[in-house]
């Protein structure tokens, strides 16, 4: 059974699952590589459940059991270092091993590959319309994406008016996401473990009828289903903490089509910007040398 195949089953089964097998499916869709790599339990315990949900789920999939369900990993894991398919625990065990640094890089490349994956041109065109089109756009990532979401207004300010950033020390970043109308847009972005934070602040964006946009590293994620447009990257590392590649690389390919289709008005909020940025220095410049007159 292909990888892909995998996570249309965690797909298509997510909604009739107990809330401890959805836990457990966010975890087998966010992680493929350490699936593939990990016991049984080792992978209960990164998903946070008991070692028997794993079968469980397994099983709700209408797979024999874990082995199962961690095969796909497996050979989706060694064909991305270059190896052979992998029929097995033994095999992988015997596959030639990668350094700590080669697995990385394989893992960012996977990574920048998958935003072409699975976003079509479409699905980027119109989540670039949604934020042309919006009143105003509040961006709003807490914790590892913090980061993506201050690249993302950044960008965006260039761009349009009226963009705003979640962030202030208080916590009164609630309330730019509470004063929200339907004719405004909250775009967010998250990965697992998802910040309860930002899960609250798009439940209360979708209470408020207000539309969003998710930038997030799975369908299973609870932005992804809460949201009413979605944008996918993955962030698998073998490292301990979770590559952020491929959600910069998403926010990069949303900006260039924001640019894009924002046409003559983006063309001139551009330039003014770079006047203004130019009149104030704030870009450091190498100074021509002083010019001494020639003695007679």
């Amino acid at each position: 059974m292909p990888y892909r195949t995998l996570t249309e089953l965690l797909e298509r089964h997510f909604e009739r699952l107990s809330p401890e097998l959805q836990r457990a499916a966010r975890w087998v869709s966010a992680h493929p590589a350490e699936l593939g790599l990990q016991s049984m339990r080792q992978s209960a315990l990164a998903a946070g459940v008991a070692p028997a949900t794993m079968t469980r789920l397994a099983q709700a999939l209408g797979l024999d059991g874990f082995e199962a369900m961690r095969r796909p990993s497996m050979r989706a894991f060694a064909q991305s270092l270059g190896h052979a398919p992998v029929h097995d625990a033994a095999t992988a065990e015997d596959a030639p091993a990668a350094s700590a640094d080669e697995r990385l890089r394989q893992a960012q490349i996977n990574n920048l590959t998958s935003v072409r994956q699975h976003n079509t041109p479409q699905q980027l065109n119109a989540a670039a319309q949604s934020i042309l089109a919006a009143r105003r756009v509040l961006f709003l990532g807490l914790r590892a994406s913090f980061g993506v979401a201050y690249h993302l207004h950044y960008t965006c300010d260039w761009l349009r008016p009226d963009t705003r950033l979640a962030a202030d020390l208080g916590g009164a970043w609630v309330d730019g996401v509470l004063d929200l109308s339907p004719s405004d847009l909250l775009v967010v972005v998250s990965q697992a473990p998802y910040t309860r934070q930002t899960v609250d602040a798009v439940q209360a964006a979708q209470q408020g009828a207000v539309p969003v946009l998710a930038l997030t590293d799975s369908a299973l994620s609870p932005l992804a289903r809460l949201a009413q447009q979605s944008l996918l990257f993955e962030a698998a590392s073998p490292a301990f903490f979770h590559s952020m590649t491929g959600a910069q690389a998403l926010a990069e390919t949303l900006m260039d089509r924001v640019a894009e289709l924002g046409g003559a008005a983006a063309v001139q909020r551009l330039a003014e910007r770079q006047l203004r940025l130019q009149a104030s220095r704030a870009y450091w410049e190498k100074q021509r040398p002083l010019s001494l007159p020639k003695l007679p």
